[in-house]
């Protein structure tokens, strides 16, 4: 008998158990927020006020799904207060940002040690990155209706103007959209902010009108008098010495702007674009704007955080009150492959009191158990610096077994269909000599959905295998239990202690 006809006996149009990735877990995904983990609210914080949450968890102990249930939550309140809306920073896939610290840094290879050259900067930066290029993408209308974008356009004009120069520095520095020619998004975006695009030397609006006017006015008199007065040369002389004046403050400003720009390429890392793109960029903007920006070059250290600032003081102007950082993943990089001192490497830098505590902004770090084990590892300096105490931290994600049990319920009842036999528990799966504490108590063993769900998945193929179609049976046996909980703990045993794979 297969398992198939299995559950279709008892009413199941799928099979509850058999997704292993909450991010492929239709069951999941179609039941996300009727029950999750204890410790959910704790991570989960106040929307308006997003706080820090460090958790530490095993493989397939619910982080993913935690994350995707803090997604669809903020989406919720979203929805239901258009006016206080949570920013969303997904950080799930790291790929992009090891492999462009890598390049600048020049490391072939990502070993621990060149891993180690990822800053706090750099996760800044990353963060910046991604917000400003969701953000422009909402502005232009190329990931949500026109009519939207064009409301938000907007509002973002009636921005004050330091507002929309420092959303055209932001996005001078941070956009990085895919399949889009640079130039021609950063002319749309300038047109969007109604930034002057003729205005940007070191040189005033009445000192050009004069100069210009100067010229005119003493060309127009040699042309028309014919006359070699002093006062003639004197003009024409001022107004050469004007021009030339200009002239050097072109070449100045030129060349104090490809400096600019050649240190911003190399501090700002995970940004892919050439030295020549960021400079046409910055000469498009006046010097005394730049002069009077944070920028983030080499020595600056608080400038991430004030254009953090300057961007949440912009995504009010569109209806976000908070962001929520959501970082997930980290042990799945190619370059990482979970191994745990290059995961270290990498998250270590984020562990810093003054990044995960500013106002405004929530950061949920969703890491491997292996990093709560290297934690433990770290002298009094290093907790100092992280104030894990004022993190919301939890040690390690963990489910009990009578949790376990009600989550395998909870999967069975959403999978039910409208047959004439139907299964309302786990229990009905088993014969009578299998009590509700048997369950409990084997489940208690797994420790974490995944493998409870594996747990179960084997016990019914298991069962399956040993019956035929012609004499079915459909309720399975306590030996049958008892025998896959010795296999499933030995095979969790041994993979703790690293002898064999998840």
């Amino acid at each position: 008998m297969n398992v198939e006809t299995f559950f279709r006996h008892w009413g199941l149009e799928e099979d509850p158990f058999q997704a292993e990735e909450a991010r492929n877990d239709q069951v999941y995904l179609r039941t996300m927020g009727e029950m999750t983990h204890p410790d959910f609210d704790k991570i989960f914080g106040s929307p308006r006020d997003p706080g820090t949450a460090v958790v530490f968890g095993d493989k397939g102990s619910g982080k993913t799904a935690i994350r995707l249930l803090i997604e669809k939550r903020l989406e919720e309140h979203n929805r239901d207060c258009p006016n206080e809306k949570v920013w969303v920073v997904r950080c799930d896939d790291l790929n992009p940002l090891i492999d462009r610290v890598l390049h600048s840094t020049g490391h072939k290879e990502a070993t621990t040690a060149a891993l180690k050259e990822i800053r706090l900067e750099d996760h800044m930066d990353y963060i910046l990155s991604l917000s400003i290029t969701r953000l422009i993408d909402f502005l232009l209308g190329d990931k949500i209706g026109i009519e939207k974008a064009r409301r938000a356009r907007r509002r973002l004009r009636r921005m004050s103007r330091q507002n929309r120069i420092d959303f055209a520095e932001l996005a001078m520095i941070y956009d990085q959209a895919k399949g889009s020619k640079p130039m021609e998004r950063w002319h749309r975006i300038r047109s969007i902010l109604r930034i002057n695009p003729f205005i940007n030397q070191r040189t005033s609006k009445s000192t050009i009108a004069f100069t210009v006017l100067a010229a005119a006015a003493f060309a127009s008199g040699a042309y028309l008098y014919g006359a070699k007065t002093p006062l003639m040369f004197a003009g024409l002389g001022v107004s050469l010495v004007s021009t030339l004046w200009l002239i050097y403050a072109w070449i100045r400003q030129f060349f104090k702007v490809a400096a600019l720009a050649r240190k911003l390429k190399h501090e700002v890392r995970i940004m892919d674009r050439t030295t020549a793109q960021l400079r046409a960029k910055l000469l498009s903007l006046s010097p005394r704007v730049l002069d009077a920006q944070p920028l983030p070059v080499p020595g600056a250290s608080d400038s991430r955080y004030e254009l953090t600032s300057r961007l949440m003081r912009i995504l009010k102007e569109v209806g976000y009150v908070s962001m929520v950082v959501l970082f997930d993943r980290v042990d799945e990089p190619v370059s990482v492959n979970g191994q745990p001192d290059k995961m270290k490497a990498i998250v270590w830098p984020m562990l810093n009191n003054k990044f995960l505590q500013q106002s405004g902004v929530g950061v949920k770090l969703l890491l491997p158990l292996d990093l709560g084990h290297r934690l433990k590892r770290e002298d009094t300096e290093f907790f100092q610096q992280a104030r894990l105490d004022k993190q919301n931290m939890i040690e390690r994600l963990t489910w009990t077994g009578a949790t376990l049990y009600d989550l395998a319920n909870q999967r069975i009842q959403s999978c039910v269909g409208e047959g004439e036999y139907r299964a309302k528990r786990l229990n009905d799966f088993f014969d009578s000599g299998v009590t509700t504490q048997d369950l409990v108590d084997a489940l208690d063993q797994m420790h974490q959905p995944r493998d409870a769900f594996k747990f179960l998945y084997s016990v019914i193929q298991e069962h399956c295998r040993n019956v035929s179609d012609s004499e079915p049976v459909w309720q399975i046996p306590k030996l049958m239990l008892d025998q896959m909980r010795r296999q499933q703990s030995q095979r969790l045993q041994e993979f703790y202690r690293g002898l064999s794979p998840a």
